[in-house]
């Protein structure tokens, strides 16, 4: 009997888990953003010490973890389960940080939806009974990302404006069982439930424009939760996507708008507020970092606060290969959700 399920596509937990702390790491282009006084660290250089870009982002993700362990006052040995990944190919850079975490590791790729498809995983791994304590991590890293993706750097190939920049960032939370009683930074947020989104293609082929690719899939995920729940926007203090950029935010809310939906001004896209137009990202920010130091950095930090009360934060990936993109096909998008409530304890 699927009791924990409404809908199709949308699970309401029954023991929600706390969300304890988050923690982020940024490089300094997202550092002098509008967002930089929220993140943990900022990386000295795009390399982080290390002699290639790869090995800078798997420290990324490590030491996302390690601090967030330390918010939490806890050490590895007291995570059940550490979930993440990252944007590049085989998750190299969430797989050689679990390797010197040493935590039971499943590794995850979603691409850009990877924070938001952790939490609701882990989410229903304790309200399942399966674990206490779950770390949630994604990274991705501007020059890895232009790299694998598009054009090396040295090529100095110009954006089109349609594209986004990847960010460079890590961010981590920390789930737990709420009868763990766990002290953290956090001490009033909630996972609430979740909606898993589904595979939506419309054809899009251009890797510089992302957010043409996720949006139909944010705005599918979107429409599924409120027909399962029968909850409307208004529900919500924000629907926070994840980096939709400047086009796809306006194509997600054409989308909705098209289903009778008005997302008016509930909308926030994390890819439009961590940098400054005048820093010349053209759309916007993209990147699994790109939502995961958002909410860890911005957004949790507020809610705690009383700023707001319940957000559907619902990341977005571009499924694109650079394989599949050679051989002409298309990039199919993505879109999972978290229900993040603050709660009066």
């Amino acid at each position: 009997m699927r009791t924990k399920c409404t809908g199709r596509s949308s699970v309401l937990f029954n023991n929600p888990p706390r969300l304890i702390c988050g923690s982020t790491i940024v490089g300094d282009v997202e550092a002098q953003g509008p967002l930089g006084s929220c993140f943990d660290i900022t990386l000295e250089d795009d390399t982080w010490g290390e002699d290639t870009w790869e090995k800078a982002e798997r420290k990324m993700f490590e030491h996302a973890v390690r601090k967030a362990l330390d918010k939490a006052g806890l050490t590895p040995m007291g995570i059940d389960i550490l979930l993440g990944g990252d944007l590049l190919n085989q998750i190299i850079s969430a797989n050689f940080a679990a390797r010197e975490l040493e935590m039971p590791f499943l590794g995850l790729y979603g691409a850009c939806s990877t924070m938001a498809e952790s939490i609701l995983i882990g989410s229903m791994l304790i309200d399942g009974g399966y674990a206490n304590r779950i770390a949630c991590a994604a990274t991705s890293h501007f020059s890895t990302a232009e790299r694998q993706y598009r054009l090396p750097l040295e090529m100095g190939a110009q954006s089109t404006p349609t594209s986004q920049r990847t960010v460079t960032g890590a961010g981590c939370s920390i789930l737990a069982d709420s009868a763990c009683g766990d002290n953290g930074q956090f001490s009033s947020i909630y996972v609430a439930g979740g909606v898993i989104g589904r595979v939506v293609d419309l054809g899009i082929t251009d890797a510089s424009n992302m957010g043409a690719a996720m949006a139909p899939a944010a705005a599918d995920t979107l429409k599924k939760h409120l027909f399962d729940t029968g909850r409307t926007v208004a529900d919500y203090d924000y629907i926070v996507t994840g980096d939709l950029g400047r086009f796809g935010s306006e194509l997600f809310a054409m989308l909705l708008a098209d289903s009778g939906i008005d997302i008016g001004n509930r909308h926030l896209d994390c890819g439009n507020i961590i940098f400054y137009s005048k820093q010349n990202v053209d759309c916007g920010g993209s990147g699994c970092g790109c939502s995961a130091v958002t909410l860890n950095g911005y957004l949790l930090p507020r809610m705690e606060a009383g700023d707001f009360n319940r957000i559907l934060f619902m990341a977005t990936g571009a499924l694109m290969s650079p394989t599949a993109g050679l051989q002409g096909d298309s990039i199919p998008g993505i879109a999972h959700g978290v229900i993040i409530e603050r709660r009066k304890n």
